[in-house]
């Protein structure tokens, strides 16, 4: 596994573009909507690595929820997986929970998979895997 990106939740990506170009001194390279997770997302290439900002598209969804209990800050930590399929499967075994139980179509053509905070010490991870 690697660092795929880090994943922000921010209140507003009009907002938090500009702040997060001047930070890290790039540009905002993709912006995107996931409909199945309603959040609009923001990418940025830092080295080896991407920082992913996420807004939420409705009010009672995931991103808005976590802003409400922990403020905007860092939501989860996405690793690059070579078979998601088969690394879901030996994380099950090891006793993690995961959220989705089968990948879904995440941001950034991937295939997206989560684990419990509860199994991982209260860290949301992402499982990521490229689309063909």
């Amino acid at each position: 596994m690697t660092i795929e990106h880090i994943g922000i939740a921010v209140k507003s990506l009009e907002i938090s573009i500009p702040l997060y170009e001047k930070l890290w001194n790039t540009p905002c390279y993709k912006i995107e909507t996931v409909e199945s997770e309603k959040v609009k997302t923001a990418f940025f290439k830092l080295g080896d690595s991407k920082m992913e900002l996420l807004e939420s598209m409705t009010e009672d969804g995931v991103i808005a929820k976590f802003i409400e209990k922990k403020g905007e800050g860092m939501h989860h930590i996405a690793y690059a997986v070579e078979d998601i399929h088969a690394e879901m499967k030996r994380l099950q075994e090891e006793g993690f929970i995961i959220l989705n139980p089968e990948p879904k179509m995440g941001a950034d053509n991937k295939w997206v998979c989560f684990l419990h905070p509860k199994s991982t010490n209260g860290l949301l991870m992402e499982l990521c895997m490229e689309r063909d």
